[in-house]
């Protein structure tokens, strides 16, 4: 009845009501980036930018054309990982500039070749302490101990996974599976693994490593980043030398660093607990003796 009678008492009071809502609006923020973002992102920065130049060395000129012959000469793009692999090798980590002198030799989109880059976790697009030390936590590593392998790298190093060291001798990174679960919990630093891993070793050997840098005079960063040219600063080595596993390890001017592989009695990854089983082999026959020796089948 009011309504018929005073509808403009109705029209205003909810024209009043209305007036008195505060109105909403949505403004846009700007978020932190996200540690994973950086797959996928590329930010120009001092040292990586394509304005700084990269070639391959003679060397790997040589082995680039030692890959490229195995590959019909249309499918050569598919020799992009182990190219990009070489440019991190010599360049320290693979830079913007690496992926586009890759693209130019391969004759592909750059995209192409970002795509690849961005995908796969073991090319640092940033720079890296001349030990990468990545610590395996996936369930096998986790199941003995990588936890406690993970806060012991902590403490020594002082910097948390994705992080570098002030003097860029040391990088941390936490990994998924890198296949050594037989020896776990376990690290891989750069080329090499370590395994059998308890906290007080892990220290031991980040301290080792360390005091075999600041005694053979190498520079921070990764070896491709301070322009080593011939031998390894640190163990006196070619690049290409391989440390027997569980052997002595290796020294330089009174520092010793600790053979790859486990560091424990074992050897490899035999039982640790020793031969428990086929005890009684020397009452069976060998393969010699089990053969005939007429010809017959």
């Amino acid at each position: 009845m009011a309504s018929k009678l005073a509808p403009w008492a109705l029209r205003g009071s909810a024209r009043a009501l209305r007036s008195g809502v505060k109105e909403q609006r949505r403004t846009f923020q700007v978020s932190s980036a996200s540690r994973s973002a950086s797959l996928m992102v590329h930010r120009d920065t001092p040292e990586n930018n394509p304005s700084i130049p990269f070639k391959f060395n003679a060397q790997n000129e040589e082995l680039i054309k030692e890959v490229l012959s195995r590959y019909p000469s249309q499918y050569k793009k598919a020799a992009v990982m182990p190219l990009l692999d070489l440019g991190q090798r010599q360049h320290g980590f693979t830079s913007i500039s690496v992926m586009n002198e890759v693209a130019r030799l391969l004759e592909m989109p750059p995209m192409r070749v970002y795509e690849v880059a961005t995908f796969y976790t073991m090319y640092n697009r940033n720079p890296v302490g001349r030990f990468h030390v990545q610590c395996c936590t996936t369930t096998p590593c986790q199941l003995r101990g990588s936890d406690g392998i993970m806060k012991a790298i902590e403490e020594e190093l002082g910097i948390h996974h994705g992080e570098t060291t002030k003097d860029n001798i040391f990088t941390f990174t936490e990994v998924e599976c890198l296949g050594a679960c037989a020896n776990a919990p376990m690290v891989q630093i750069n080329d090499d693994y370590y395994e059998d891993l308890t906290p007080e070793k892990t220290k031991d050997l980040l301290r080792a490593l360390k005091e075999a840098a600041e005694k053979t005079g190498a520079s921070g960063w990764a070896p491709g980043l301070v322009g080593d040219s011939g031998k390894d600063q640190v163990s006196g080595q070619s690049p290409g030398h391989q440390i027997k596993q569980g052997g002595e390890g290796y020294s330089a001017q009174g520092a010793k660093i600790p053979a790859p592989g486990p560091l424990s009695s074992r050897i490899s990854c035999e039982n640790s607990a020793g031969h428990t089983n086929l005890l009684e082999l020397d009452k069976y026959p060998t393969p010699e003796q089990a053969l005939r020796k007429d010809g017959a089948l």
